[in-house]
């Protein structure tokens, strides 16, 4: 499996709506991608609309399978980008 940043932009209007499709995509992914995304983790972005927005994280067989979850989900996938490399300066 490869790391992948998807980019998820004005998708919720605000925390509830965001917790809510947050757990949802967890059991999608384990009951219909379990072999092929694993999601690691998401910074949540406010958009200057007032939204939501995000930049997930996760580990994926390929492109496809993140647009598959996404689509099941009901979340946007607007930008998938491959991560080269990962570069720690502090840890979390």
């Amino acid at each position: 499996m490869k790391t992948y940043a998807i980019r998820r932009k004005t998708a919720w209007k605000g925390p509830d709506e965001l917790g809510a499709t947050a757990e949802l995509s967890k059991q999608v992914a384990a009951s219909d991608f379990p072999d092929q995304i694993r999601w690691i983790r998401s910074y949540v972005i406010d958009e200057p609309d007032g939204s939501l927005g995000t930049i997930c994280i996760y580990e994926a067989s390929n492109p496809e399978a993140i647009r598959g979850h996404a689509e099941k989900v009901g979340m946007p996938a607007d930008e998938i980008l491959d991560v080269a490399e990962v570069v720690v300066v502090d840890a979390d």
